[in-house]
């Protein structure tokens, strides 16, 4: 357990799910190497999916697990219950460290907002990943359309539009 990565980058179930089912968590590695980590309500939510089948069990096993001080727990319980226990730690760490939030969920971004969080999802770290070098565009086009047809619901069907505005 790691409680004190400075200025953290917290996955959260979502995400985690997203890359593992695709098998790219190297490419999270890739962007952060230092900072990319989760908490332990987040792995308990993946653990639900390994249980089942669905989810590799060792894909995220490198990952940093950030231990929530009682304020970031006392934080996170006070946070709404629209929010899985998993967002509402990772939330409460971002807020308390000065991290950023990584969440496909809508409910946990417009929560990290209000808090003056920055946020991010799936679409983002593909975006990062091509900006970075770390993927061909053509590439993160094709692992977002094997994560679309394994269950996400991505905001976009490819990134090419995203690219363009920019």
């Amino acid at each position: 357990m790691d409680s004190n990565i400075d200025r953290p980058v917290l996955l959260d179930n979502t995400v985690l799910t997203n890359f593992a089912l695709a098998g790219k968590t190297d490419l999270v590695a890739r962007l952060w190497p230092k900072r990319a980590c989760t908490t332990s309500p987040v792995l308990d939510e993946y653990a639900v999916g390994v249980t089942v089948g669905m989810l590799p069990a060792d894909a995220w096993a490198g990952l940093p697990i950030v231990a929530l001080t009682a304020g970031e727990r006392a934080f996170a319980n006070e946070l709404s219950t629209r929010l899985g226990a998993g967002e509402r730690a990772c939330l409460a760490v971002a807020v308390h460290r000065q991290g950023l939030l990584v969440s496909d969920d809508l409910d946990a971004r417009r929560a990290a907002r209000r808090y003056d969080v920055p946020a991010t999802g799936t679409v983002g770290i593909l975006i990062r990943c091509v900006q970075r070098g770390c993927v061909a565009r053509e590439q993160a086009n094709h692992l977002l359309a094997k994560m679309i047809a394994l269950g996400y619901r991505s905001p976009v069907a490819n990134l090419n539009a995203l690219f363009d505005r920019q």
